[in-house]
């Protein structure tokens, strides 16, 4: 699977190890920065890799900053975005199964390396279950 990660500065650790976590699963890591600790603007990077999603390059993104609520609030602006911040298993589940969250957001300051890898089988694992989920996520993108 194309996965696109992407963060500011406070996420680039957790970004640069969940690069390597996917790669070892064997998925493809489309990178959309940051590339250093440098303070930068987290809506401009969540900006050019929701576009990633958007024109089919990846199907799928885990957007991290410090907190996770900015990226995601900057990701969800895109009509297409489903990104669901989640710092649990169980949230990370529904994500998928009732949500269709093609985006995977996290804060590094609150979700460690062992969770996060926990998080990302999960998502990936999971499917959208369809049904009455389905009428209430295509409302997610009326203009």
């Amino acid at each position: 699977m194309n996965i696109v990660v992407v963060s500011d500065h406070a996420g680039y650790d957790l970004k640069e190890s969940i690069k390597e976590y996917l790669a070892s699963l064997g998925h493809n890591v489309i990178d959309c920065g940051t590339n250093s600790k440098d303070s930068v603007d987290y809506p401009d990077f969540a900006d050019v890799a929701a576009k990633k999603i958007i024109s089919g390059d990846a199907e799928r993104g885990i957007f991290i900053c410090g907190t996770g609520i900015g990226i995601s609030i900057a990701a969800n602006r895109h009509k297409g975005i489903r990104a669901a911040l989640c710092s649990d298993i169980y949230s990370t589940r529904l994500s998928r199964q009732h949500n269709n969250a093609n985006v995977l957001a996290m804060g590094a300051n609150i979700v460690a390396l062992p969770l996060a890898k926990e998080m990302i089988n999960v998502w990936l694992s999971e499917s959208f279950e369809g049904g009455r989920h389905e009428r209430r996520v295509c409302k997610l993108d009326l203009d």
